[in-house]
């Protein structure tokens, strides 16, 4: 089976959400007449890490953030991996993934677990509890949310449940440690024999500049699509999943593990 993904490589205007649901808006159109199956989103898009003003930005239950994705993935047909948003549920804030099909029914929601101390996202963002897999025109997936690829233990824990054949990553991720990102995201595909479709960010905040580099990686690691560190981008990709399933017959990783042992 062959599925065309595209990563929106966006800039974000901090705690403009009327910018930037423009913007999510405009390259949902550019994907929707490129034919995309899968469109995928930044990290925290709707206000950047303006934390501080979560009590005026934060999506009250994330439902401006839903109606704007559940009807552009209805109108152009798309998938949507819906970045994430700054939430408020209840008296907390969260870091919100939200996952839409083509016909704008929501498929998923997660809160971002490993919350990142260097972007002080603890003080503001309570963390979430659940995992995030989800099936996509027939593909067992999964999706998390930028810190959260440094615990491979944690994607390892979505990833065997099926398993997954892609992991959506989004993320905000400051250029000086963008090689480490690609790093990541390499050994997150080759352990987990599977896709990875990784969305950062470009531009610059008060405090950051984010490096860009949104990456689609094949199941050996093997990066067949990569955007720039700097530029504004959608990239697109088709990839072929059967080649996952072959890769994975030839080296049975899921079924060697020995779960009752990692302690």
């Amino acid at each position: 089976m062959k599925l065309t993904v595209a990563i929106a490589q966006i800039d974000i205007a901090l705690a403009q959400p009327d910018i930037n649901q423009l913007t999510v808006a405009q390259y949902a159109q550019k994907a929707g007449e490129a034919g995309v199956d899968v469109l995928i989103y930044p990290e925290m898009w709707r206000t950047g890490y303006a934390l501080e003003q979560l009590v005026n930005l934060a999506d009250e239950e994330g439902v401006k953030t839903q109606d704007l994705l559940s009807q552009l993935a209805r109108q152009y047909h798309i998938n949507i991996i819906g970045g994430s948003v700054a939430t408020r549920q209840q008296d907390a804030f969260y870091n919100t993934m939200f996952v839409y099909d083509k016909n704008g029914h929501q498929v998923s929601t997660y809160n971002k677990l490993h919350l990142f101390g260097l972007m002080a996202e603890e003080k503001f963002i309570s963390a979430g509890r659940t995992t995030n897999v989800f099936t996509l025109d027939g593909i067992p997936s999964a999706g998390a949310i930028c810190y959260d690829i440094r615990f491979p233990e944690w994607l390892r824990t979505m990833m065997a449940v099926g398993p997954q054949e892609i992991l959506y990553i989004v993320a905000e991720w400051p250029i000086q440690r963008i090689a480490q990102w690609q790093i990541l995201l390499q050994a997150r595909a080759i352990e987990n024999q599977a896709f990875v479709i990784a969305a950062n960010r470009v531009g610059h905040d008060d405090d950051n500049i984010f490096g860009g580099r949104s990456l689609i990686i094949d199941p050996l690691g093997h990066i067949v699509g990569q955007a720039s560190d700097t530029q504004e981008a959608l990239l697109i990709r088709t990839i072929d999943i059967s080649q996952e399933q072959a890769i994975r017959g030839e080296i049975p990783v899921f079924n060697d593990r020995r779960p009752t042992l990692y302690h």
